[in-house]
């Protein structure tokens, strides 16, 4: 077959895919970047036209037949097929025990993100259905970053299960043509770098260094790669309702909330007023007519920077780190390649060393809504960055906040005390934004009294003849 005559497309890669692609070759065994969601499909399954919805999602969307290229080439490129073999793996477990499923599950999960992805051979996703019961199944979707941003989940459930509900009754689901994501690399291609350039140099113009980050390992934990673990903490439904009615008076947004208290906590630990950390911004612009709707990695991470205001109110504080947000939306194209170029900070250091996630995507409630007669539970989702700090902010019922660490610069005692005091600066920003920024509390009631309880207690008996001046001169 030549390969040549499959090929539907080529075009350059958008700036978070160049960095994706950078530290997935320079780390391939650490599995940055691989993604993998899980998820419980309960009913009568058709494996059969579940197979076939996979492969009409497949061929309808020409994100999910892109490879990558980056031998032998002046700049990385991905490239279009026209038409890819895909099936899905099947494995079948009914008859061992509910312990040793666990097990298995586990085992599977970790084997399939240490085999990898081969960026250059499409289609860069594995799709295993895990027969645990009759009519229990655990799909396993793993796939690579590069391909896909969170927005782009909801809309491929909706359309996997409006295929399979087709397929299954026989029938052909009538859907609206996709739009390719060749579209938004054309329309990056389009825009003004130059008014990038005069906004990041002037946003970042001072900062020389990365904000540090004192509380990691000042020796790293010597291992052959990274390895992440996560902690995560939820607010109760009375602080939640709380920031939210606060947003709607204040006209703020929850992000901003979160980002607020992120560069309150990185200000306190480094002892610094100017504060840089990075964000992960959705990318989908509102120019290019259904950004909305199209499937691929629109998401970029670039730089935030706050500079705390000790004596102003917090609500007048947080609208101005909004307002700067609003601005950088404008340039949310921004490679951080050449951001960190415009900036005074040296190539060879990282602007910055973590990074907020807003998980803004309702992954669940959408699947919850698809009309289907299958019952999808659990629905459950990881990934690694290359940051060593990873803060995802996820609002549902309850703002939930997840960090995720690299193992060998933090000790999880020291990320349980960081979500401790996250958790301090959101009830305290939820009682009151009148109060000023500097008056945001830190330390939980715990190590409130440690401080002035534990660590002074200092009662003794002293002998009624005793004399406290002298005793005083012993002691000095």
């Amino acid at each position: 077959m030549d390969l040549t005559r499959n090929i539907e497309n080529i075009y350059p890669l958008s700036p978070m895919q160049q960095g994706m692609l950078f530290h997935s070759l320079l780390s391939p065994e650490s599995g940055v970047y691989m993604e993998q969601l899980t998820a419980l499909l309960e009913g009568p399954l058709d494996v059969q036209a579940f197979e076939k919805a996979w492969q009409a999602l497949i061929a309808r969307h020409s994100i999910f037949r892109t490879a990558f290229v980056w031998e032998g080439v002046d700049e990385p490129l991905q490239v279009v097929y026209r038409k890819l073999p895909f099936s899905i793996h099947q494995e079948d477990w009914r008859g061992l025990s509910a312990t040793e499923r666990d097990r298995r599950v586990d085992a599977f999960l970790q084997e399939q993100r240490r085999h990898g992805i081969d960026l250059g051979a499409a289609p860069l996703l594995r799709v295993s259905l895990l027969r645990l019961e009759d009519e229990v199944y655990r799909l396993v979707w793993t796939f690579h970053h590069l391909l896909l941003d969170g927005w782009s989940f909801p809309i491929v459930f909706k359309e996997l299960f409006m295929l399979y509900e087709g397929f299954s009754r026989g029938v052909t689901p009538r859907l609206p043509a996709a739009r390719p994501y060749s579209h938004y690399i054309n329309w990056i291609q389009q825009q003004d770098k130059s008014q990038a350039e005069t906004f990041w140099r002037t946003m970042l113009q001072g900062v020389t260094a990365p904000t540090p980050l004192p509380m990691a390992r000042r020796t790293r934990i010597a291992t052959d790669a990274a390895t992440y673990d996560v902690q995560s903490l939820d607010l109760t439904p009375e602080t939640s309702n709380a920031l939210r009615d606060l947003a709607r008076k204040y006209q703020l947004t929850l992000n901003t909330f979160v980002q607020g208290a992120w560069a309150l906590l990185l200000s306190r630990y480094s002892g610094s007023d100017d504060i840089v950390f990075g964000a992960t911004v959705s990318g989908r612009p509102p120019s290019l007519p259904g950004s909305e709707r199209m499937l691929g990695l629109f998401i970029n991470t670039l730089p935030v920077r706050a500079q705390i205001q000790p004596e102003s109110p917090v609500f007048s504080w947080l609208q101005q780190l909004q307002a700067l947000q609003a601005e950088m939306r404008q340039f949310e194209y921004s490679s951080l390649v050449d951001v960190q170029g415009w900036s005074d900070v040296p190539r060879e250091m990282p602007l910055f060393e973590s990074i907020i996630v807003f998980e803004n995507y309702p992954v669940e409630q959408a699947v919850a809504q698809q009309r289907s007669s299958l019952r999808v539970k659990n629905l459950r989702s990881s990934e690694q960055t290359n940051y060593p700090l990873t803060v995802v902010a996820a609002p549902a019922q309850t703002l939930g906040i997840r960090i995720a660490y690299d193992t060998r610069q933090f000790a999880p005692d020291t990320i349980s005390r960081m979500l401790g005091h996250l958790r301090t600066v959101f009830i305290a920003m939820s009682r009151d934004l009148e109060q000023p920024v500097d008056a945001l509390p830190l330390l939980t009631p715990d190590e409130k009294r440690r401080l002035l309880l534990d660590w002074n207690a200092n009662d003794a008996p002293l002998p009624p003849e005793a004399d406290l001046v002298r005793l005083f001169e012993k002691q000095v």
